[in-house]
């Protein structure tokens, strides 16, 4: 999107939101737990970003993604912070990619933590690539008329014959 002199951003108090401030390893041990907790706010927001193409529309949406996964982070401190620690120090310190296999051991016992606790199941390998639909309560935006453009080139017609191309096959789609 392009900014002109007639857009109308917001107002700096409207993106102010408190950020998760954690570094990549607890991202990576609660990523799987993040998504499952708030699928239905992230799948708001990017319903919300793809139907209205306008970022500055769905900045509650944005908001309430990153307030569920911020409460979930305290959750997981309050409720499973040895088991998380433990599983975030050998994803860490095992491998210098961020490996899981040496961690199955300690992500196991993570999961079950979470699941007796929080009462959040590990979803499956793959779960979040699965097409799914989003019921949403949002009012669907209304169509955008299509714009038709007039024949780019007025008064050549397809039928009339075309000097041989200099160096490459014009019509090499055409076969």
């Amino acid at each position: 999107m392009a900014a002109t002199v007639e857009t109308v951003l917001p107002e700096e108090s409207e993106l102010t939101v408190p950020e998760l401030n954690v570094s990549w390893p607890v991202l990576q041990t609660a990523s799987v737990y993040i998504g499952k907790a708030c699928e239905w706010y992230n799948n708001e927001f990017m319903l919300c970003r793809h139907e209205e193409r306008d970022p500055r529309r769905c900045l509650n949406e944005g908001k309430a993604v990153t307030a569920c996964a911020l409460d979930v982070l305290k959750k997981m401190k309050k409720n499973c912070f040895e088991d998380f620690n433990a599983y975030m120090y050998c994803l860490e310190r095992s491998s210098g990619t961020l490996e899981f296999s040496p961690c199955r051991k300690t992500q196991a016992a993570l999961d079950q933590c979470v699941r007796e606790k929080m009462n959040i199941e590990r979803p499956p390998f793959g779960y979040f690539c699965e097409a799914k639909v989003h019921d949403t309560s949002r009012p669907r935006p209304s169509k955008d008329e299509s714009i038709t453009y007039p024949d780019y080139t007025p008064g050549l017609s397809p039928d009339e014959p075309r000097e041989k191309s200099k160096y490459h096959n014009r019509l090499w789609f055409k076969s």
